[in-house]
């Protein structure tokens, strides 16, 4: 069992990706935006316009698509447990907005 925890995804581990690749990240160019429930949970915005600083705490009215999803459900997604069509057709994940950028997100996630 991991240690990783939606937070620490979208604090520490998420960022420091991003840093390493941030053309991918600019290539994107779309905000998203994550409300994840659960104990270690919280709101986070995916800011793929800026130049660098993508990952922030908090929601962004601006964005293109939103994801809806529990904490435990995120990290089996972010390792790999679980993929994103998956989740969807088991309804562990709500999308809003844009779903050809949610798509887009396996470039990023898991």
């Amino acid at each position: 069992m991991s240690d990783l925890t939606a937070r620490s995804i979208f604090e520490e581990v998420l960022p420091a990706n991003l840093k390493e690749s941030p053309d991918k990240a600019k290539s994107t160019n779309a905000v998203y935006v994550f409300n994840i429930t659960g104990d270690d949970g919280g709101t986070w915005t995916l800011d793929f316009t800026k130049d660098e600083d993508f990952v922030s705490e908090g929601e962004n009215a601006e964005a293109d698509c939103s994801i809806t999803m529990k904490d435990g459900d995120f990290v089996d997604m972010w390792e790999g447990r679980l993929s994103g069509p998956q989740a969807f057709m088991m309804n562990k994940i709500k999308i809003q907005g844009n779903m050809g950028l949610a798509m887009k997100l396996q470039n990023f996630i898991g």
